[in-house]
């Protein structure tokens, strides 16, 4: 498979999520999930239409972030983020939908496995792709770890934009302005 091709550098990403840990660090998270699109691409690049289904990215104490979503949707964490595939975890289908299994099921068998089944664990409370059930299933399978309410702690770091995202920014302006003036 080709490398993915993405929007902004390695170190701009790096930024990111030195930002995102220091604010982690503020509020005493050691293990962060998020589930708002929006901030799953600011930190890692992915850029996916399948948040049909649970997905999260899970920023660590330390090393690259991780993705998780389902299985077949890999291949576009494989295109669009700049992790290694160890640091992309699919679940299988038999989780999508189920009545007797969750797919944070998975992902607290795979946190555990990293060593972050005891740690405190941020998780965007306040966000339509967290449910009341992802939660439940964390808290059940992670009887040990403390979840903390992150919701809103990447948000605050995208507030201020870097010099390439006001870039893109004034470029996508001069687009707009040029397309009202044709439409004028």
């Amino acid at each position: 498979m080709s490398a993915p091709q993405l929007a902004f550098s390695r170190s701009e990403f790096a930024k990111r999520i030195e930002k995102t840990r220091k604010a982690m660090e503020d509020r005493e998270v050691e293990v962060l999930i998020v589930s708002d699109p929006s901030n799953m691409a600011w930190l890692t690049g992915y850029d996916g239409w399948s948040f049909y289904v649970h997905q999260c990215v899970i920023v660590g104490p330390d090393g690259d972030p991780v993705w998780f979503g389902r299985d077949q949707d890999r291949n576009g964490a494989k295109r669009t983020c700049f992790m290694s595939e160890d640091d992309m975890i699919g679940y299988p289908d038999h989780y999508v939908q189920s009545d007797v299994r969750h797919p944070m099921d998975f992902l607290a068998a795979r946190l555990e496995e990293r060593g972050w089944d005891k740690t405190r664990i941020g998780v965007e409370m306040d966000n339509y792709w967290y449910t009341a059930q992802a939660h439940a299933s964390l808290q059940q399978h992670l009887p040990n770890a403390a979840f903390v309410n992150a919701n809103s702690l990447v948000n605050w770091q995208r507030a201020v934009k870097s010099d390439q995202e006001l870039l893109y920014m004034q470029r996508a302006a001069r687009i707009v302005e040029r397309m009202h003036q044709r439409i004028f």
